[in-house]
């Protein structure tokens, strides 16, 4: 989703993003948990920087995000003592087609990257970061210098980080 949620023509799209992003993750999840448990497996959940830190345009997006996020963090707990590891993913801006096929306002595929994708990384610098943490097994991955920063000022600066965050959208990077 790319529209403030102001702009939305219909609110229905919100839960779109939240039956594709969160319940689509959490349902394959719950299905596959006997086999996970009987293997000792590995969960590896791709949510997004959008999922630990607002950004404007990006409402349901972005809560969807935070949903998988608190699933995942949670699931884990539960777990351990079955030594199933759950691994997040949030990458920061990724080159990919989902910027071209996210919905605008009126619930449409924008058809066009509103990104300067130039400045982002790539997909296939993605894949290798997480491949790298899913086989360390690592308990959260941020992709970028910038994203692990953001993390952190978010604790001890939030409305910095609300700042930098409407900037970003605006640079579209």
């Amino acid at each position: 989703m790319w529209s403030r949620l102001d702009e939305l023509e219909d609110p229905e799209l919100l839960e779109r993003l939240m039956r594709t992003n969160y319940l689509g993750a959490a349902w394959l999840t719950w299905r596959a948990l006997p086999a996970l448990a009987a293997t000792r497996g590995r969960i590896v959940a791709i949510s997004s920087l959008a999922g630990l830190v607002g950004v404007p345009t990006r409402t349901g997006y972005s809560a969807s995000k935070h949903a998988m996020i608190g699933f995942f963090d949670s699931l884990r707990i539960e777990l351990a003592d079955q030594k199933v590891s759950v691994t997040v993913v949030a990458p920061d801006f990724v080159r990919s087609e989902i910027h071209r096929r996210a919905i605008g306002p009126d619930g449409k595929p924008l058809g066009v990257s509103p990104m300067r994708e130039a400045k982002i990384m790539t997909a296939d610098e993605c894949a290798a970061i997480i491949l790298r943490a899913t086989l360390q097994r690592r308990r959260l991955v941020l992709t970028s210098l910038r994203s692990r920063a953001l993390r952190w000022l978010k604790l001890l600066a939030p409305g910095l980080v609300d700042r930098l965050a409407a900037r970003a959208i605006r640079r579209r990077h």
